[in-house]
């Protein structure tokens, strides 16, 4: 498994943006799909987006399409969420997770497929 630590949450205003990064350690970054959740006091953990191994391959929720943005760099062992035009229903701790995976798709959204996961990051977004 590899081990994963978000970063670039915070507090912002509606309509603006913010980006978040999740850097992994151990085994190898390359063979792993990445995704981000996230979830809402009082609500469960859902998929916001997800990339494939090369990057290739992308999936987003209907809530964040147009407006968030998930990109990876192999060589850093990165996954990025560039948020932009952000609502209050954005409001929610955001977690980055992996699983491993043979083909270079975003196979599931389902949270229980991924074997990885960060602490997660708070991101508030004010009215």
């Amino acid at each position: 498994q590899v081990q994963l630590v978000e970063s670039g949450g915070g507090l912002v205003q509606a309509g603006g943006s913010l980006r978040l990064s999740c850097a992994a350690s151990g085994r190898t970054f390359r063979k792993y799909a990445l995704a981000w959740f996230r979830q809402a006091p009082g609500k469960e953990r859902e998929f916001v987006a997800g990339i494939s191994w090369s990057g290739g391959s992308t999936r987003y929720a209907d809530s964040v399409k147009g407006r968030f943005t998930i990109t990876r760099t192999n060589a850093k062992n990165t996954v990025y969420l560039q948020m932009n035009s952000l609502k209050p229903e954005d409001t929610a701790v955001y977690y980055c997770a992996a699983r491993q995976v043979i083909g270079d798709t975003v196979a599931t959204i389902l949270p229980d497929d991924f074997t990885s996961w960060g602490q997660g990051t708070q991101v508030t977004v004010s009215s």
